[in-house]
């Protein structure tokens, strides 16, 4: 059962948790459900207690249900899944995950580059240079998010080490839509990401590394993994364009 009206001291605690997650926008109180939103991710989220000790936090948004990794429980409630936990303290160790998806999913990005380009002129050759500009910092800043700052093939974690590479480039892009899907892009350590960009390098839909035979020996072996890319259904669609654009034959 949920405690509702939330008390002073579990509502205070819902802010602390929501405010320090990006989720800055408290909204009225619903049956015990303290209803919050952000200025800088899509989707909203709902904080809860229950008598028995434990929270519950609900979302609403579907990027974040998909890919999040946890497990709902039933029961009725606001958002399309809620998740329980059994102290603050794994509450606290959850929520960096839920605000890093909601500001790359589903086209956050997008609408960043939308707005920080408005009214920008695109005429000319040298103006659409600064608009591209633009929507790289945007797409390197959310894939970043996405990733959790890590290539996730090497645990790599140094910025100056990571290159945000996109799967189907940006000029083979048919929109800008689809130059800032995170599900087209990869954290890519400088090495990885050379090769990937190259076509030296691709992956297959487990997340393995696939390597070209025109790759030596010696490139290969210095390209050093730790773990298959973990990878959604979208990341496989682009892949599977990009294993075609360099002719792999699946293995």
């Amino acid at each position: 059962m949920i405690e509702s009206p939330q008390s002073f001291v579990i509502r205070q605690e819902c802010d602390k948790v929501a405010f320090q997650n990006g989720f800055r926008r408290p909204h009225e109180e619903l049956n015990g459900w303290r209803h919050y939103t952000s200025t800088t991710a899509q989707g909203s989220l709902w904080l809860a207690r229950e008598h028995t000790g434990g929270w519950i936090v609900a979302i609403d948004h579907p990027g974040i249900v998909s890919e999040i990794g946890l497990e709902p429980v039933d029961g009725g409630g606001p958002g399309l899944a809620r998740y329980r936990f059994a102290d603050l303290a794994m509450l606290y160790a959850a929520m960096p995950r839920v605000y890093e998806l909601a500001v790359s999913l589903p086209d956050a990005p997008l609408q960043e580059f939308l707005y920080q380009t408005k009214g920008l002129p695109k005429a000319t050759e040298a103006e659409r240079l600064v608009v591209q500009r633009v929507g790289q910092n945007i797409f390197r800043e959310r894939l970043m998010a996405y990733w959790q700052g890590r290539c996730p093939l090497t645990g790599i974690a140094d910025k100056g080490l990571l290159r945000a590479s996109h799967i189907k480039p940006w000029k083979d892009c048919d929109s800008d839509a689809e130059r800032l899907d995170v599900h087209n892009g990869l954290l890519l350590s400088a090495m990885w990401d050379a090769a990937f960009d190259s076509g030296l390098v691709s992956f297959d839909d487990i997340g393995r590394p696939l390597f070209s035979p025109a790759l030596s020996l010696e490139g290969r072996a210095l390209l050093r993994w730790e773990t298959p890319l973990p990878l959604s259904d979208k990341h496989r669609e682009k892949l599977s364009w990009h294993r075609a654009a360099f002719s792999y034959i699946a293995e």
